[in-house]
């Protein structure tokens, strides 16, 4: 989960920040590139991303990499 960051929780800044990233052989994050959000969350939100960890996606039986988009939310409201 992401560490909502201070300032926004000051500010009462809520909303998503979308990524797209690609999911390596392994299942690690191996690329990150915004796509949207307030960018006072953004890099509370890239932190989050890059630790992720996937199950390898199979392309007939062999692990490959993919390309896909991960939305973080941030809520006053959990």
């Amino acid at each position: 989960d992401p560490i909502y960051p201070q300032a926004a929780l000051q500010a009462r800044i809520q909303g998503t920040v979308r990524f797209t990233v690609v999911i390596g052989k392994e299942g690690q994050v191996t690329n990150v590139q915004l796509v949207s959000g307030h960018p006072i969350l953004v890099a509370a939100a890239r932190d989050a991303v890059v630790q992720y960890l996937y199950k390898p996606t199979l392309l007939n039986g062999s692990p490959t990499e993919v390309v896909t988009q991960v939305d973080v939310n941030f809520s006053l409201n959990p």
